[in-house]
């Protein structure tokens, strides 16, 4: 290294480098200090207090970067290596400013479920805003995370080249990248949709492909049912706005069960409605007290069709009461009234005297005089 060395170097340049760094590090250290602060006196308070928390990280690491590129832009131009440095520096300036949007979001999300709890009973508009909030921070955090990509494929030149000759050619390329992408808009567009018209919320009782569960999660592409044997099915977005489906929990998670069974002309229908009645009163935690009927809807030359109605504050409990009331009914009938289930009359007659074959043996399907019983 030669001797005046010191020559090479721009010491003006320097002087000024150096004090602007100084006076970086010196805000970045009172900056920590303030956000430290800021955070001990939120602690009070709900929302600034999930919000610092949730992005204390990503703000401890923006400050000094901030500084790092304060500092990069007050060096001179042609010092080694600066440009790449700037370069750097700026990718992971973007990137930290995506983190902590996500963050951000999270903070929000998390401030919205701790102010409307499900775990209580009457937890329909709960449920709505979950519903709305998980949807809605997902699908922002999609858009946050490809607002920061893109911000950092900008920062190149031969990126932001291809982009625009990919945007000025667009033609196939663009159907092909439109016609590929379809599936993703398309449940981004339904989750959108879902969240705005709610015809699902979490927790909701539903049927769909013939399987009765609840829903369980809401994703940006796809929905978890967790069916009554503890199976999942997953389905996609997409499908609950095109295609028809149950919710037993739309706008009440009260419902009226039917139980029907088969009975005897004779069967008398006044014991079995007040058997019903004290069945019920028995069961006031599956019972909700709103519907109780016992009618007749049909009837067969053979029988009669006998249809309960009773109502329940949920599905589960719905299921419960019609199994009780159908076990019990059943019960009740064969032991106050055998002979009311379903029977099966026939009315035998003689065979013809003038008959020579007939009076010695009886005809196919005919009772010989000695076996005959009377009519049932």
């Amino acid at each position: 290294m030669p001797a005046d060395w010191l020559t090479f170097l721009p010491l003006p340049e320097l002087k000024t480098l150096l004090i602007a760094a100084i006076v970086v590090l010196v805000l970045s250290v009172l900056a920590r200090v303030v956000l430290h602060g800021m955070q001990r006196l939120a602690r009070p308070f709900l929302f600034p207090r999930e919000l610092l928390q949730r992005t204390r990280a990503p703000l401890h690491l923006l400050i000094p970067l901030l500084g790092l590129q304060t500092v990069c832009s007050t060096a001179p131009d042609d010092l080694m290596w600066i440009g790449g440095i700037r370069h750097i520096t700026s990718l992971v300036i973007i990137g930290v400013f995506t983190w902590l949007g996500l963050r951000a979001v999270d903070a929000i999300q998390q401030i919205i479920l701790l102010h409307n709890p499900v775990n209580m009973i009457d937890n329909l508009r709960a449920r709505q805003i979950q519903t709305q909030t998980r949807v809605l921070v997902r699908i922002l955090s999609f858009l946050v995370l490809l607002f920061g990509v893109s911000a950092m494929l900008i920062t190149f030149p031969t990126a932001r080249q291809f982009g625009t000759s990919l945007l000025a050619s667009a033609g196939l390329a663009g159907l092909a990248v439109g016609f590929a992408a379809k599936p993703v808009l398309g449940n981004l567009i339904a989750g959108l949709q879902i969240a705005l018209t709610q015809p699902i919320r979490l927790d909701d009782v539903v049927i769909v492909e013939n399987e009765w569960g609840r829903i369980e999660e809401i994703t940006g592409s796809y929905v978890v049912v967790r069916i009554w044997d503890d199976r999942r099915l997953i389905v996609p977005l997409q499908w609950f706005i095109e295609n028809p489906f149950q919710n037993w929990t739309r706008t009440s998670s009260s419902l009226t069960g039917a139980v029907v069974f088969w009975v005897d002309y004779s069967t008398p229908l006044e014991p079995l409605r007040r058997e019903m009645d004290r069945l019920l009163q028995e069961v006031p935690q599956l019972w909700d007290g709103r519907v109780s009927v016992l009618q007749v809807t049909d009837c067969t030359e053979r029988s009669i069709q006998v249809r309960v109605l009773a109502s329940s504050g949920d599905s589960s409990r719905g299921w419960d009461l019609r199994c009780y009331l159908r076990e019990n009914l059943i019960t009740f009938i064969n032991r106050e009234y055998p002979h009311s289930l379903p029977q099966l009359r026939a009315v035998l007659q003689a065979a013809d005297k003038g008959d020579e074959y007939s009076a010695q043996r009886p005809l196919k399907g005919e009772i010989s005089e000695p076996e005959r019983q009377p009519p049932v």
